[in-house]
């Protein structure tokens, strides 16, 4: 396998070199190395990090982060939103910003959310991540007397639904529905528990039908958006190239301060996979920053003369976790105290120092430990513990067979074979590392686990079926918002709960940890659920990455943080001359 990557490395060496070409960039361009491709730029799948990347330079959210400050800010509304509660309801009332405009200079008005959250929930669209999302937003009331105003009626009460609520693109309504038909349907037709058959309004069939043909996943040149800038070209797996628009309605504020800010004419994302491909493009000058440089290298980099001539480092202590899921669907994982037994087989230490040269930091959990009033350090870190394993396995009702597998008894004289695979995204490196660990761990207790690497494009649909025993993939969390229905919800099955986990103790706790406004109390409820996760095991944190960002010396503004992507695109630009 080794001598198999080596020789793909060649092979993508020869064939990357031209896409790292610096010729083919503009000299105002701001060049990132991207490890693969965001599979689709589709506003209303958003199907991984990089996609949602790509998605913030072309569409706009009502609301955004402050990545330094760790805070929400407005983005197309004008403020954050007034919050007022009627009975078991919460109303958010927005204004969109006066001076914002779609390209062809119509402003951007209420109705326009309005239609984003109505195709947010239209049946035939692929909206389910969306609609489970956002599913407390139940209807939406426009302002008569300003077109620009706006409330959002919300189910519940949740002190995240003013942050969430403006979490999403909006997408412009005269692009997609040009004759206005959905604006005949209420959102609370569509937002009701069973979705509505599209045989009952026959101009949402016709609708469904155009925007599935814009083929936004790989031509988001046909939907235009609010961002302040548009694809230029898409190379697939080499580089995507945006430019900077020439009309973006926000240059004519008065002000320019971030998020309302973009300072490179041109962004490409280099798309190299090869990581000795990414650092000789680095080093050439043919990339301008290179986020999450392998540990080993970053550390030889920073302290190269080579390196601290021509490179600026930073690291950052960031809310993206590496963790491993069990299908609990499956008879060999559909009791706790077998996951329990696998999550002792994981040598977290030693993956930490192998895979990021001591640069990441363990958990308990989901809860990041820098949070320290919501993190449970009661619980003890997870240690490598075979014997403790092999225990729980007993204890589970597995039995040591002569051959030294082992087996569960079932009824009728049948038996279970205690047989395993663990599936992960091909080509990283360190996930190949933890699941090569994983199955000597495994192997030295009579457990056969078989490595599945797939390609990207295919995981996705792999996790959402449940074709799977165990899964690693990497996940970013945030210090604002705790809910985590989409990723344990049982309601979440075969949407993004890939663990398929949810029992009424924890869907209970879920929701109460979304609804608690008094942060004592909330975060009493995150320690305990803490406790049910570590009893019950869908999933074991491995640990959280630190950022690692090499950068060519003669940028500046990069804001770099601990939250996704660890920098701000939009904001860099050169270092002025001396």
């Amino acid at each position: 396998m080794r001598r198999l990557l080596r020789g793909l490395g060649l092979y993508l060496l020869i064939i990357l070199l031209p896409a790292c070409n610096p010729q083919a960039s503009s000299p105002d361009a701001v060049r990132v190395r991207w490890v693969r491709d965001p599979e689709s730029l589709n506003p209303l799948t958003i199907p991984n990090d990089l996609a949602n990347q790509a998605i913030g330079l072309l569409y706009q959210n009502l609301l955004t982060v402050d990545n330094q400050k760790k805070v929400w800010v407005p983005w197309l509304a004008e403020s954050l939103p007034t919050v007022q509660y009627q009975d078991s309801l919460t109303l958010l009332t927005y204004r969109l910003r006066s001076a914002a405009t779609w390209d062809n200079g119509q402003p951007i008005v209420a109705q326009d959310v309005a239609f984003t959250l109505k195709i947010m929930n239209l049946p035939g669209l692929p909206n389910e991540v969306a609609r489970t999302t956002f599913s407390f937003i139940q209807d939406v009331r426009l302002d008569s007397t300003d077109t620009r105003q706006f409330t959002l009626v919300c189910r519940g009460r949740a002190p995240e639904f003013a942050d969430v609520s403006g979490d999403y693109p909006i997408l412009p309504e005269y692009a997609l529905d040009p004759k206005r038909q959905l604006r005949t349907i209420p959102l609370t037709v569509l937002t009701q528990p069973n979705p509505i058959s599209l045989s009952k309004y026959p101009g949402l069939a016709a609708f469904v039908k155009r925007y599935n043909a814009a083929n936004l996943d790989k031509s988001p040149m046909n939907l235009p958006g609010s961002g302040p800038y548009e694809l230029a070209s898409w190379r697939s797996g080499q580089a995507l190239t945006f430019r900077r628009k020439t009309n973006w309605w926000a240059d004519r504020l008065p002000v320019q301060q971030h998020p309302l800010v973009a300072k490179p004419k041109q962004i490409e994302f280099q798309i190299i996979p090869d990581n000795a491909t990414a650092l000789l493009a680095l080093r050439r000058g043919d990339i301008d920053l290179f986020p999450m440089v392998p540990a080993n290298e970053f550390d030889r980099l920073r302290t190269s003369e080579g390196g601290k001539k021509t490179l600026q480092f930073y690291t950052a202590d960031s809310y993206e976790m590496v963790l491993a899921g069990f299908n609990t669907s499956r008879v060999p994982l559909n009791d706790r105290l077998t996951r329990q037994a696998l999550s002792y087989l994981f040598d977290i230490p030693a993956l930490i120092k192998a895979t990021q040269n001591g640069m990441a930091y363990p958990s308990v959990g989901l809860i990041n430990p820098q949070e320290k009033a919501l993190y449970n350090d009661s619980l003890p870190l997870l240690k490598y513990a075979p014997q403790r394993a092999e225990m729980l396995l007993k204890q589970a009702g597995w039995m040591r067979q002569s051959t030294g597998s082992w087996a569960k008894p079932l009824a009728g004289g049948q038996s279970q074979a205690l047989e395993l695979s663990i599936a992960y995204r091909a080509g990283d490196s360190t996930f190949e590392t933890i699941a090569l660990q994983l199955r000597n761990a495994a192997a030295q207790l009579g457990i056969p686990i078989q490595l599945r690497p797939t390609e990207s494009t295919l995981l996705l649909g792999k996790l959402r079926t449940g074709n799977f025993d165990i899964y690693l993939r990497t996940l970013s969390g945030n210090p604002f918002a705790y809910d985590f229905s989409p990723l344990l919800h049982s309601s979440s099955i075969d949407i993004s709960n890939f663990t398929r986990f949810g029992t009424p103790t924890s869907d209970k706790l879920i929701k109460a940890i979304v609804r608690e406004e008094n942060p004592a109390q909330k975060a009493q409820l995150l320690r305990k659920f803490q406790v049910i996760m570590r009893t019950e095991s869908p999933v074991v944190v491995l640990f959280f990455y630190r950022y690692r960002l090499a950068a060519d010396r003669e940028l500046t503004n990069l804001r770099v943080s601990g939250l996704r992507p660890g920098y701000d695109v939009t904001t860099i630009e050169p270092l002025p001359e001396s």
